[in-house]
């Protein structure tokens, strides 16, 4: 199993939007992520500088990702997702993976 970590950034001014967006997650999403691999993710925001954390395990990240860009659901909430991310593409295709240095168990 790996730990990945991944940050996004948003449009300062859509940030209380996104996150609106997220009280109420889709759940044919849900059962997406959860069918493809993504365990014990969370989000985490930093509204002052419009950046986004993700914080996720799964067995194969790469795999995650190649699953989730299979279905359906994930097209329609990365469209949905896309007017909130900074640069106004699909929130998955701006993710960048941080390298873990350290780790207490």
């Amino acid at each position: 199993m790996e730990r990945v970590c991944f940050t996004m950034r948003l449009k300062p001014e859509r940030v209380a939007d996104y996150l609106a967006a997220h009280e109420t997650v889709w759940p044919e999403m849900l059962d997406a992520l959860r069918e493809t691999g993504w365990s014990d993710y969370s989000l985490f925001v930093d509204r002052e500088e419009a950046l986004v954390v993700g914080v996720l395990e799964t067995d194969d990240f790469e795999g995650a990702i190649a699953a989730m860009n299979e279905r359906e659901v994930n097209a329609r909430w990365q469209a949905t997702m896309a007017r909130y991310v900074a640069n106004e593409a699909a929130p998955d295709s701006t993710m960048r993976r941080l390298d873990e240095y350290f780790h207490l168990p």
